[in-house]
């Protein structure tokens, strides 16, 4: 019997998956705890469509991040922080006090994707790296500056 699985069984697949199992599997136990219901022509249908949808939705964020990820190769932003006179830095430069500087310049990056090679502890220029995702990256420099 064919089956369209409502949540994710273990063994079986997952949720939204079209499966083939055994008549007493689908109706005592799948059928009956709510977790699949019988495969008909039109949930096939709303099956493929919805995959369809997805894949296209997929397709269209990987275009903008890469569209991001070049708008960003390069940039410069300048980070002010508190240093003493011989340019040592009270502190450090983080993640988060690049991801302000970069949301001033206009992109919203959150700061868990930028990492950084070195704890920044000087003023001068660094390198880092945005991960906006899996094969993504974009460099960018960091320009320390002292308050």
């Amino acid at each position: 019997m064919k089956v369209i699985l409502k949540q994710d069984v273990k063994g079986t697949g997952k949720k939204g998956d079209l499966v083939e199992v055994s008549d007493g599997y689908a109706r005592n136990f799948l059928l009956k705890k709510g977790l699949a219901e019988i495969a008909t022509a039109s949930g096939i249908n709303e099956i493929t469509q919805r995959r369809v949808a997805e894949e296209y939705h997929r397709a269209e964020y990987i275009k903008a991040q890469k569209e991001l990820a070049s708008k960003l190769q390069g940039q410069e932003v300048t980070v002010a922080i508190k240093a003493g006179e011989n340019g040592r830095v009270f502190g450090s430069v983080t993640t988060a006090h690049i991801a302000s500087a970069l949301s001033a310049a206009g992109y919203d990056i959150d700061k868990k994707k930028i990492s950084l090679k070195e704890n920044i502890k000087n003023v001068g220029d660094f390198e880092a790296e945005v991960r906006l995702m899996e094969g993504v990256i974009s460099k960018i420099k960091v320009k320390v500056v002292a308050e």
